[in-house]
């Protein structure tokens, strides 16, 4: 039993992580909380239903075209939403209750075309294998190698590349970044493609594991902005150490409470971090502390 919830949490905090981590890198780079974060997954995990399902492509195809979309859809979330209004010069809460309305607006057209009834893409088998007394599904190794590859090569991304060294120069002076002649506003476009697509990872491989749904965004949203704040939301790396912590400390927790009680462990460690670590594990004191009992109430 001790190995399966280690297995069972380290998938989970898999699936949290890659959506922390695009979480982090929007919030880091923006400097506002962006909760149509969690649209962006379900409006994946939908397409890839449309474009294997429905139009019958090649699971590949389909993965591949449901990535590009995804990136195409947080770019347009944030030229025709957030840019409009920062141009007016809206406040960071006003940025923050617009994702909201986003994300319910979105969730609602998904039941609308798509109707509240849960769909299944069948891809691969899934029988269990034995490793060690615990059971482990070929999709749940395809989950896992994955999330850690793509986690890996964000890292190397922000430390190595020019345009990851130039979101971390953005998320500490988007001012300097301007005087060295680098649009900020270019970067907060990359910084949701970026985001969207580890988001739409996310949804992909829910929808192979699980089932489909209309409110899947908002649960896997709530989760992985849980794993943000305790890894702390500025930092990428915090982000993947905080979602396993959470994915971990659920499926643990289930061994002593009915697995009902899932997500109100998740809201405990929540609540923990932001009375006693509101900066997180591994963030930087610039400003967060301040916010949190605002995007409480709005979480609530």
């Amino acid at each position: 039993m001790f190995l399966q919830l280690l297995i069972n949490g380290l998938i989970a905090g898999a699936i949290y992580a890659l959506v922390a981590c695009g979480f982090s890198l929007i919030y880091s780079t923006n400097k506002f909380v962006h909760f149509a974060h969690g649209a962006v997954i379900v409006v994946s995990s939908y397409m890839l239903f449309t474009f294997f399902n429905l139009l019958g492509l090649p699971l590949w195809l389909a993965i591949i075209v449901t990535l590009i979309v995804a990136g195409g859809f947080g770019f347009l979330i944030n030229y025709l939403v957030y840019d409009k209004l920062r141009s007016r010069k809206a406040s960071p809460t006003i940025l923050l209750i617009a994702s909201i309305a986003l994300l319910i607006l979105i969730e609602s057209l998904i039941l609308i075309f798509f109707g509240a009834d849960v769909k299944i893409i069948q891809s691969f088998q899934r029988h269990g294998i034995n490793f060690l007394g615990a059971i482990i599904t070929p999709v749940q190794l395809i989950i896992i190698g994955t999330s850690i590859a793509l986690l890996v090569g964000l890292l190397l991304f922000m430390k190595k590349t020019k345009l990851g060294k130039e979101f971390r120069a953005v998320a500490d002076s988007p001012e300097l970044i301007e005087m060295m002649g680098i649009s900020s506003k270019k970067l907060f476009a990359y910084s949701f493609i970026i985001g969207s697509v580890l988001a739409a990872v996310a949804g992909v491989l829910v929808a192979l594991e699980l089932n489909v749904e209309p409110t899947m965004g908002s649960n896997l949203m709530i989760k992985g902005f849980t794993g943000a704040v305790i890894g702390g939301i500025t930092s990428v790396p915090g982000a993947i150490i905080g979602s396993f912590l959470l994915g971990i400390t659920e499926n643990y927790g289930i061994w002593f409470l009915p697995s009902s009680y899932k997500d109100a462990i998740a809201f405990m460690l929540l609540f923990i971090f932001l009375l006693f670590m509101p900066n997180g594990i591994l963030g930087k004191n610039k400003g967060w502390n301040n916010k949190w009992l605002l995007i409480i109430l709005y979480i609530c």
